[in-house]
């Protein structure tokens, strides 16, 4: 087992890259708020609510690839390659189904997609323009983002920090040039931002698919793992990654239902939302960083044989998250008066923001520890259900249910209304802690 020091360093190692990719990721979603908040309050709105339709699928990719991640993690223990690939085969192939049915649904009923989320006739105009073009990305997401994934659970995380900031790149250009339309290029507004997220999605497999061609990489694409899934590994996938993907898909729902709810409260709630959810994505890329490497490497502790490792090593994850937390709840705090001040809001929108941001800040701290004992300790030791039913529990009994009730029944202020919303991270905290202490996450989920 390593000294705390050493196991501090090995994952502030990993934490960083990881860190820096999440930090990337949320970077193209600041660079459109940046810039589409330039052009108008309506345009930002409308891409903001249109970009969740791929949020909920990113979700549904990411409980795909995390369901994997227990599986590969541990086999990355055991060193069989093998299975890995198997694995990898059957992610990517439930991944591309699921990117094509998005993207078939974005393009033939925008419309009924947009009502979820918005009334006003303006922000759906603008959000079918933007859907109609950002949905020949999400296949393209579907290879980069299961493969970089499975990459990161056996530890090679520079890999996908190289692409992610290559697609960033290539993104926040075509947005400056098509959205403004720069020199000869022409003014798109909300459908340029459209094009610039489906050519940063084509760097990205670009660079996947010359870096998975290579020899001396540990794991390759296999036509016939893909064709062909074996059947134990994917009855084994099936019971580790189904409560997974349940459980982002109903958590990523939540979050979505609480963006419609919102989005029915105005324009100046959903402007002012769009801009703390790019601060709260930003603060807490290292949490989630840190929780990304707790599920890799306690999955690899265990599947090494080493229990009692496994334990000593969540234990020092928990604080350094904690840690963490902290400083991003401080950072919040610290942004709340330059933000309200700098954009370009309706004061009530300022207003609301102002708000948000408080809120936001001890959000942060619930949200960091709760993420890295779900989806990091727990699903690193193969404890995939526990999850999925806190959040059904806390976010569908709890905090949807009675925030939709206070918005439209009781009519009660923006203020109110948000704090509920938000209000099932605070919830979870004493489920999680009871969890963690009784151990039953630890588990070898291997052949």
């Amino acid at each position: 087992m390593l000294s705390k020091k050493d196991f501090y360093k090995m994952v502030i190692s990993m934490v960083i890259p990881i860190a820096l990719q999440n930090l990337i990721n949320v970077g193209v979603q600041a660079a459109d708020v940046l810039m589409l908040g330039k052009v108008s309050e309506t345009v930002l709105s409308a891409s903001s609510l249109g970009g969740q339709i791929s949020y909920i699928m990113t979700l549904i990719f990411f409980g795909t690839t995390s369901g994997a991640t227990v599986l590969t993690a541990q086999y990355w223990g055991k060193q069989d390659m093998d299975s890995i690939e198997k694995i990898l085969g059957i992610a990517l192939k439930i991944a591309m189904i699921v990117g094509c049915a998005f993207m078939a649904a974005a393009i033939l009923i925008p419309r009924p997609l947009m009502q979820i989320y918005t009334s006003e006739p303006d922000v759906m105009a603008e959000g079918i323009k933007y859907l109609r073009i950002v949905c020949f990305s999400y296949v393209l997401m579907a290879v980069s983002m299961v493969y970089l994934n499975v990459l990161k659970s056996m530890e090679r995380v520079i890999v996908a920090t190289v692409c992610y900031g290559a697609s960033f790149v290539a993104n926040v250009v075509i947005n400056w040039l098509l959205i403004f339309g720069i020199g000869p290029f022409p003014k798109m507004g909300i459908m340029g931002a459209a094009v610039g997220t489906v050519c940063a999605r084509a760097v990205e497999v670009l660079i996947v698919c010359i870096y998975a061609g290579k020899k001396t990489v540990p794991v390759h694409f296999r036509w016939n793992y893909f064709v062909r899934m074996d059947k134990v590994l994917f009855k084994d996938f099936l019971v580790f990654s189904l409560p997974v993907v349940l459980n982002e898909l109903m958590w990523g729902l939540g979050t979505s239902m609480n963006t419609a709810i919102m989005g029915h409260l105005g324009k100046a709630v959903v402007a002012a939302n769009s801009v703390a959810q790019v601060v709260r994505q930003l603060v807490t890329v290292v949490g989630f960083g840190i929780a990304s490497v707790a599920a890799i490497l306690i999955g690899k502790t265990i599947g090494q044989g080493e229990m009692k490792a496994a334990k000593v090593y969540a234990g020092y994850l928990v604080r350094l998250a904690m840690s963490v937390s902290v400083v991003a709840a401080a950072i919040v705090l610290l942004l709340r008066p330059i933000l309200v001040s700098q954009l370009e809001l309706t004061p009530q929108a300022q207003e609301y923001l102002s708000m948000m941001m408080f809120v936001m800040s001890y959000f942060v701290i619930c949200q960091t520890y709760n993420t890295t004992m779900i989806v990091g300790i727990f699903r690193g030791g193969g404890d995939t259900k526990f999850g999925l039913v806190m959040d059904v529990v806390t976010m569908w009994c709890c905090s949807i249910i009675i925030g939709a009730l206070a918005a439209f029944v009781w009519k009660l202020p923006v203020t109110v209304v948000y704090m509920i919303l938000l209000g099932d991270e605070v919830i979870k905290i004493p489920l999680s802690t009871w969890r963690y202490k009784k151990q039953k996450w630890l588990r070898d989920v291997t052949r």
